[in-house]
């Protein structure tokens, strides 16, 4: 008859038991010293060994001949415990005996001597659910108990359990079993068990029992019945946790404020079955494993729930702050505990889901708040765009600001008025004489020379920005405002700005007909006028321009001269 994982690899010693070893050293020492205390109270989570380590210790203080403590699990006596033939050893579950008749009549059989061990033992389990006159008909019997009585009272629920229980028990804390401690243990019984369990499918499944090792087992036990390896993967579609990645295309709609994709993929799980107050507790789980992410990276990662992988959390917590986390942990806490006063349970979520897109739909100081930072954010997206486009030779200047009026062109003056100045006028070293290229001869007419260029006209070969700090910094601000799915796109293009044309490069067909349509459109020339910049936006397929050799020696010479007042000592 098959048996349980959980049952048939339940600890036999104290030496078994894993990560209480706080409590496993302190019972072996008071069994091995014969200094063991006629009541105990384990307190604790589900799943970390209290009822286990109740039983040890019972068959530890009956041991005929114990190991430093732990019981030897060969004598007669260890054996008719642990079969439960010795009715010596009692468990009780106090859930369904809390009446004050059955902690009566257990008071009364109480006294009598035990008939095949050295101890009468009686373990409790769920204490905290016994009545009240049944706490105090056992009171007098904890307070005063025959020498080869012990009670071990186990419960999950401390705060339950009177005050005059509390001070006649020795109490012990079980705390959480760690991952790590979780996953060696599954990837060992699983060894033994001929279980083929990948290390990323046991740190799953420990991040999933949440601290508890029998939740670990069972799950364990589920994901082998399937057969084959169990993976990460595999886990996901045994526990029926595949949903999570809808979930998480749910948060991805919601962190791109696209309200629109997020109401349809909420009508596509509700359509499929799915509770709106699951759905909400999703997000929830969610958004606390992107903010334990974002706030503690290096040791949180015991903390997550354990339902999303590393690359759904890097891909979702990317591009988000600390603080809208924040706001969408309240809303979705907030939304969760309204909904159970609800009406329209699908309505209330879909008023969470766009306040979630829309901070300002939140009707408080978050939604000023919300609208301050944007601000805040578009102001300093425009002086990085202004100081980038400043540094490319831009000829873009802030739309709110007055135009200079030009300086007057030397052309206005004929350059025959002043000839003797311009010979004696040595040349510039931005422009030094290069060798002539195909195409530009100059002849020796006088009467054709044409007029130096002016100081506005100057600097036309350099106006162009390609793939300068201009176009990359218009492009990190145009992805808040453009789903995931353009940006990497985006990313793959240059952008060549020349005076009022912005003309946009992309390497081959499929990602121009990604990117040429009225959303990357707007979200372009909106975030260049955000910064000052009036553009007309053009999408070609090609390499952009390279660089003329004056630009090249002009751009040289430029930073050259940022050298000339250094003092060589």
């Amino acid at each position: 008859m098959y048996q349980a994982l959980y049952r048939k690899w339940r600890p036999k010693t104290f030496s078994d038991v894993i990560g209480q070893s706080h409590i496993t050293q302190t019972l072996r020492k008071q069994v091995a010293e014969g200094r063991t205390s006629h009541a105990y109270l384990f307190t604790g989570t589900r799943g970390t060994g209290k009822t286990t380590c109740a039983k040890i210790l019972a068959k530890a203080v009956n041991c005929e001949h114990p190991v430093d403590g732990d019981p030897c699990c060969q004598c007669p006596s260890c054996v008719g415990i642990e079969n439960g033939s010795f009715l010596d050893v009692l468990e009780l579950d106090a859930a369904s005996n809390n009446g004050v008749d059955q902690v009566r009549a257990l008071r009364d059989e109480a006294i009598y001597a035990p008939a095949n061990v050295k101890k009468r033992v009686y373990i409790v389990d769920e204490v905290h659910m016994l009545s009240t006159p049944a706490f105090n008909a056992l009171l007098k019997i904890l307070e005063e108990p025959p020498e080869h009585l012990m009670f071990i009272l186990a419960t999950t629920e401390l705060h339950k359990v009177p005050a005059t229980i509390l001070s006649r028990c020795q109490r012990f804390s079980f705390k959480r079993i760690t991952p790590q401690d979780i996953a060696a243990r599954l990837l060992y019984v699983a060894g033994q068990e001929q279980i083929d369990l990948t290390a990323d499918g046991a740190e799953l499944l420990s991040r999933l029992a949440d601290g508890a090792l029998r939740d670990g087992l069972s799950l364990l036990d589920q994901c082998a019945a399937v057969g084959g390896t169990v993976d990460s993967r595999a886990v996901l579609e045994a526990l029926g946790l595949a949903g999570n990645l809808q979930t998480a295309q749910l948060m991805e709609f919601v962190l791109s404020r696209d309200a629109k994709g997020a109401l349809l993929q909420l009508d596509q799980l509700y359509q499929g079955g799915k509770d709106v107050g699951a759905v909400l507790g999703e997000l929830s789980t969610l958004v606390r494993d992107l903010l334990l992410r974002r706030t503690a990276p290096e040791g949180g990662a015991a903390l997550l729930s354990g339902g999303y992988d590393s690359a759904t959390l890097d891909r979702l917590g990317r591009e988000i702050s600390a603080t809208r986390l924040i706001y969408l942990a309240t809303t979705l806490q907030k939304a969760t505990a309204d909904l159970y006063y609800s009406s329209n349970r699908r309505t209330d979520a879909e008023l969470c889901l766009l306040r979630l897109c829309d901070e300002s739909l939140s009707g408080d100081l978050t939604a000023l708040e919300a609208r301050v930072q944007r601000l805040e954010d578009s102001a300093q997206r425009g002086q990085l765009l202004r100081a980038a486009a400043a540094e490319s030779g831009g000829t873009a200047k802030p739309s709110s600001s007055p135009v200079p009026p030009p300086a007057p062109a030397p052309e206005d003056a004929p350059p025959w008025e002043e000839p003797p100045a311009q010979e004696e006028r040595p040349p510039l070293p931005e422009e030094p004489p290069l060798p002539e290229e195909p195409g530009e001869r100059v002849f020796d007419v006088p009467e054709a020379q044409p007029a130096p260029p002016s100081p506005a006209a100057a600097p036309k070969a350099a106006a162009s920005a390609v793939g300068g700090s201009w176009w990359r910094a218009l492009a990190e601000g145009c992805k808040g405002r453009l789903p995931p799915m353009y940006r990497v796109f985006l990313d793959m293009c240059t952008g060549v700005l020349e005076g009022g044309l912005l003309t946009v490069y992309a390497p081959d067909d499929i990602t121009l007909g990604r990117l040429d349509n009225d959303r990357v459109r707007n979200a372009l020339t909106e975030e260049a006028a955000s910064g000052g910049v009036t553009v007309r936006l053009v999408f070609q397929v090609g390499e952009p321009p390279k660089a003329t050799p004056r630009e090249n020696l002009q751009n040289l010479l430029k930073f050259g001269s940022q050298f000339d007042n250094i003092e060589i000592k």
